[in-house]
């Protein structure tokens, strides 16, 4: 099967970021802020993003290209001959499939709130009776597979890229002018205060932690959803200039997200810490006590499904190319399969706070925060050091000279050899111990 291209490098650069930019940024940074303190929170997790995010991203890249396939195969080309390397690529199959079995839901829930505003019915919104509601549940996650899905049956350059280009421009866009409408909220100053404004008092273990995850999180890092897009990119580009520019883009796109949230928050009364549900009772209090509210809420909305979508889409596309290299499916036929297993697994979280009750930690507790902990907590973390210990180690896997003459292919931002600690010692020390204090820390029940 000949392996697909991306037309243009703006297409490569915008689609990654389409991957790390979803409900990631705009969704669970900001709820992930307002329980975690605030400003220390967001310095450490800049300070990830640098540290860690940086160099993880580029060597995922650097895999993906080197390899020129999806995660499934990409050890089976790269490790030396009877190494066992290549089980870690099924379980970043399985990553991305337990990503979207709470990942769609969400997305769904972005199209129903936008739906509900330009029908003019946000006043009946409420964030418990539409996630308690089978109904809706369903038939908006339905929507989500269906039309993600859809796109994906398109070749790649006429479906997936051009979808992503005018949904990134367009998110922001909006973003920006959302941003500036609610800073110029009375009260506003005081939210920026405690989302710009560092208050080291509160900067504990399980903060340190949080940020490290949202980290990995927000860069969809560990579970090969990067790797795929580096199999779709020629050799002109060195890539760590190219993940620099992703880093940039996704970080604007969460900072900004804050500067809507936390003003609107302030100005309005309501908790900085209420969880998932901060995004959508903040939001929709808001616009219904602002004028031309109808209209600011239905652009937030529209907003949020193609931050929603951009991330959807790009990792169902890395399940898609996965199971079509193992099976040799055609394109329409793998959308139609993987698309019925994916809305299927995900009902648990549609169904989970009404009729299919699971407690894994606790009451409140449900499928969704089962599933975010498999994905967050784990696989993303123990997926990107195993990523960094196979393309660094000349014994095991790619080997350091293999992973910068890869990575240096092109012009752009060159990996060094005196970065060779960073990638090889302290970005695998840092996850190692993080992990290990997270799961320590992590509340069970």
């Amino acid at each position: 099967m000949a392996r697909e291209r991306l037309s243009s490098r703006l297409g490569f650069i915008l689609l990654s970021a389409g991957c790390a930019i979803g409900c990631g940024n705009v969704w669970k940074f900001p709820w992930m802020v307002g329980q975690n303190g605030g400003g220390a929170f967001v310095l450490v997790y800049l300070a990830f993003l640098v540290v860690l995010g940086l160099p993880a991203l580029t060597m995922e890249f650097a895999l993906g290209r080197a390899s020129q396939a999806s995660p499934v195969r990409m050890y089976q080309e790269l490790e030396k001959p009877g190494s066992k390397w290549h089980i870690h690529g099924y379980v970043c199959l399985l990553g991305n499939i337990f990503l979207m079995a709470f990942y769609t839901v969400v997305t769904g829930w972005m199209i129903y709130y936008f739906v509900s505003f330009v029908a003019g019915k946000s006043g009946e919104l409420s964030f418990g009776k539409m996630i308690s509601s089978p109904r809706i549940n369903v038939m908006y996650l339905f929507i989500a597979v269906a039309v993600c899905f859809l796109i994906l049956t398109r070749n790649l350059q006429s479906g997936l890229e051009r979808i992503t280009k005018y949904m990134m421009v367009l998110l922001l866009v909006l973003m920006t002018v959302l941003a500036v409408r609610s800073i110029s909220l009375p009260g506003g100053a005081k939210g920026l205060s405690f989302y710009l404004v560092p208050d080291f008092k509160k900067l504990t273990v399980p903060v340190v932690v949080g940020a490290m995850n949202q980290a990995f999180f927000t860069l969809s890092l560990g579970i090969g959803s990067m790797s795929i897009f580096g199999s779709y990119i020629g050799k002109d580009r060195s890539l760590m200039g190219e993940s620099v520019k992703v880093i940039i883009l996704d970080t604007f796109v969460a900072v900004t997200a804050g500067l809507i949230i936390f003003p609107a928050c302030a100005s309005f009364g309501i908790a900085v810490d209420a969880g998932p549900s901060l995004l959508f009772n903040t939001m929709t209090t808001v616009f219904n006590n602002m004028g031309g509210g109808r209209v600011w809420g239905s652009l937030f909305f529209l907003f949020m499904v193609f931050a929603a979508f951009s991330t959807e889409l790009a990792v169902c596309e890395n399940i898609l190319a996965c199971v079509r290299e193992m099976t040799g499916w055609s394109r329409k036929k793998g959308c139609v399969i993987c698309g019925a297993g994916i809305f299927l697994i995900a009902l648990t979280t549609a169904l989970g706070y009404s009729v299919l009750h699971f407690h894994p930690f606790g009451e409140g507790s449900a499928w969704l925060d089962f599933w975010d902990f498999i994905v967050s907590n784990n696989l993303l973390p123990l997926g990107a050091l195993i990523f960094a210990v196979f393309s660094c180690s000349s014994k095991f896997g790619l080997g350091w000279e293999k992973l910068v003459q890869e990575a240096n292919e092109g012009e752009g931002l060159k990996v060094k050899n005196w970065m060779k600690p960073v990638f090889a010692y302290f970005v695998p020390l840092c996850i190692i111990a993080i992990y290990i204090i997270g799961l320590a820390t992590f509340k069970w029940k």
